[in-house]
């Protein structure tokens, strides 16, 4: 990791996500804003993962070059020397990109460039969503780390659940009985993020944590805990809880994961590392149903 005086700038702020620290320095006060979902994950001065350079530019040029990925919404991705070029786009602010994000093939150093002609008279938000999860979902690739969409609850005892799901199987109503059950604390409500648990080296302990990208209960913490078990949630009828086999966990992870597929090496360490998830902490699916009787499965619930 580098340190904070390599990059040039008089303004700087830091955020962390799961484990992922990102430095922001420009020369304007707005080029360092944190928006307010990523604020409370502000850190102060420290080693960072990825270091980022604002600068304003007079404008954009409209997107050129081998293009990798299109959202069909806000942000193309394309193919450039150094390593990628992420253009987003606005139809309120015309046809050429407002900001530009060229990060290197490790994703620990960019350059995000700032349209006057789109911004100059407009409030700033340098890393506003989507392009803070997609440099955080990016730079995963580059360690043992996935982001998935689920929601993280932890209990006062320390012990950590994660309930995953496509949009729809019952994330935002699962936080909402368990709030109402338990004092829990709710890392997202939809965004998760899980990797190896520093705090046991040399064992296979996972850890999950908080992001700022929340879903319908709105809950997002900076916290981490430890990881237990993971349930893949689906409507059903009696809270039937059965164990997923290795292989049946990782494929249902996997289609519940955030993965760049624009590349086939991100896809192939992505399923490596949910091997080593399946392996370390217990998968089950969960078909329940939306009442309290949900959380007291869980909370009788022996492996």
């Amino acid at each position: 990791m580098k340190s904070f005086d390599q990059l040039r700038g008089v303004k700087h702020s830091g955020f962390g996500v799961g484990g992922v620290y990102v430095h922001l320095v420009g020369e304007r006060e707005g080029d360092v804003v944190l928006c307010p979902p990523l604020d409370i994950f502000r850190v102060e001065e420290c080693a960072f993962d990825v270091g980022i350079q604002v600068e304003w530019v007079p404008r954009i040029s409209q997107s050129r070059g081998r293009q990798m990925f299109d959202s069909g919404t806000t942000w193309r991705l394309y193919e450039c020397e150094a390593g990628l070029r992420f253009d987003f786009n606005s139809e309120m602010l015309g046809v050429r990109p407002y900001k530009r994000l060229f990060v290197n093939k490790e994703f620990s150093r960019a350059t995000l460039q700032m349209s006057e002609e789109c911004l100059e008279s407009r409030e700033a938000d340098p890393l506003g969503y989507p392009l803070d999860e997609l440099l955080i979902m990016h730079r995963l690739t580059q360690e043992k780390a996935i982001e998935l969409h689920g929601c993280g609850i932890v209990r006062a005892n320390g012990v950590g659940n994660l309930f995953v799901g496509h949009s729809g199987a019952g994330k935002s109503t699962t936080t909402r009985l368990w709030i109402s059950r338990e004092e829990v604390e709710v890392l997202s409500d939809d965004r998760i993020i899980v990797r190896p648990d520093a705090a046991h080296t040399g064992s296979s302990s996972m850890r999950m944590y908080g992001t700022p990208w929340h879903g319908e209960a709105m809950f997002a913490s900076p916290n981490s805990a430890p990881l237990s078990r993971i349930f893949v949630l689906e409507h059903g009828h009696g809270n039937v809880i059965t164990r997923l086999s290795k292989s049946q966990a990782v494929a249902e992870l996997f289609a519940r994961s955030f993965v760049p597929f624009h590349r086939h090496e991100y896809v192939d360490s992505a399923l490596s590392f949910l091997e080593q998830v399946a392996d370390s902490v217990p998968c089950y699916r969960y078909s329940f149903e939306p009442d309290e009787r949900a959380v007291e499965r869980v909370l009788n619930f022996r492996d």
